[in-house]
């Protein structure tokens, strides 16, 4: 075996499977890295045995086979390469790696271990821009819950028809909406756990090729020109969320967002051990403040643009942590307010982009 390839190209195929691997005591297998090898390309894989990953890259290859590299000291030592190249020779368990500057030796553990990460073969069902891919996951991915409690609230819930495809997730606490427009060869709704929605975002960070969607039976695969991601499917009956989002509102108003978001960060200083702020809303503006008995109080106003009629002022308790989360995955300059009643969800919603996203937070109750 020898293999010669450019450090630069190993270096990003490290980085995008190396993060799923873990510490795991009773299959040390899966702390490695699988390399495979032949015709000119190399094929990193990891895996939790929850979700795998696929890495391909073109190299110099004399042979094929595959070794399984202890991922946490390779990845630390080839990131710290700063050769050019780097060449790669295997005996027995023994992975030799040298370039004009270095030699060292790893000792790898045996390949035939490594649990086979299924490939799915079914035809794709839509495919995205990896942007819009990403952006389209963040923009949902904070009101995904953490509790064990509902496991099927533990991911993000993406719902494929004809023309759209809408992107959900809630905690009870808040819920956002994205939906987009697309044309999906199949009608098909699943729930992507949250580990595997943020591995997504963070490889599809820096990426800019199309990925591909295939379902099937309890697993989905990303699959791109260099990646595939593989990952189970939570089972469950994600709740009627669209239930919730309110037909109708009793009040609406246009407010600046960076003016918003920057009066709740202030108020966030003072608030109290439940993250509470205050909003006093008019229809010419909105009053921000908040109270600890420990460090102070804030009140600030922040003056607002069009708005509905409005019978007499209102206020409402909301966790500024959640409004803080609602407002970064808006991109347009302007939010729309929206109050829809006493002990009734607040509703988020960017101007003039159709209500393609939505956030909803209940308020809190004093």
């Amino acid at each position: 075996m020898k293999i010669t390839v450019l450090t630069k190209n190993i270096q990003q195929g490290l980085n995008t499977v190396k993060n799923i691997v873990g510490r795991n005591l009773n299959l040390p297998v899966l702390n490695t890295i699988l390399l495979n090898y032949k015709n000119n390309q190399i094929n990193l894989s990891t895996t939790n045995l929850e979700l795998g990953i696929n890495y391909f890259l073109s190299a110099s290859t004399e042979g094929q086979g595959q070794v399984a590299i202890p991922s946490k000291i390779f990845s630390d030592f080839i990131s710290n390469v700063r050769d050019e190249k780097i060449e790669l020779s295997l005996k027995d368990s023994i992975l030799n790696v040298q370039s004009a500057n270095f030699k060292t030796k790893f000792i790898c553990l045996d390949p035939k271990d490594f649990p086979l990460i299924p490939k799915l073969k079914k035809e794709p069902i839509v495919s995205f821009p990896s942007r819009v891919l990403k952006n389209n996951l963040s923009s949902v991915f904070d009101s995904v819950s953490l509790s064990q409690a509902r496991p099927e609230l533990g991911g993000v819930f993406v719902s494929f028809n004809k023309n759209k495809v809408y992107f959900a997730s809630t905690d009870s606490f808040r819920l956002s909406e994205k939906i987009i427009n697309a044309n999906s060869e199949k009608t098909i709704s699943v729930i992507i756990p949250r580990a595997t929605a943020a591995e997504l975002i963070r490889i599809l960070s820096d990426y800019e090729k199309d990925v591909a969607i295939s379902v099937e039976e309890n697993q989905i695969q990303f699959s791109s020109d260099d990646f595939e991601i593989v990952s189970r499917l939570i089972d469950g009956r994600y709740p009627d969320y669209q239930k919730v989002i309110p037909a109708k509102s009793i009040f609406q108003i246009s407010i600046k967002k960076d003016d918003l978001q920057n009066n709740i960060r202030l108020a966030g200083l003072f608030s109290s051990n439940i993250n509470d702020i205050g909003l006093r809303v008019d229809k010419k503006e909105i009053v921000v403040f908040s109270k600890n008995s420990d460090r102070g109080e804030f009140s600030s106003r922040v003056k607002s643009g069009p708005s509905t009629e409005i019978e007499e002022p209102f206020e409402v308790l909301l966790n500024y942590n959640y409004l803080v989360d609602g407002l970064k995955n808006i991109s347009s300059e302007d939010v729309i307010f929206e109050y829809t009643g006493e002990g009734a969800p607040v509703v988020l919603r960017p101007k003039d982009q159709d209500f393609s996203f939505t956030y909803l937070i209940m308020p809190l109750r004093t």
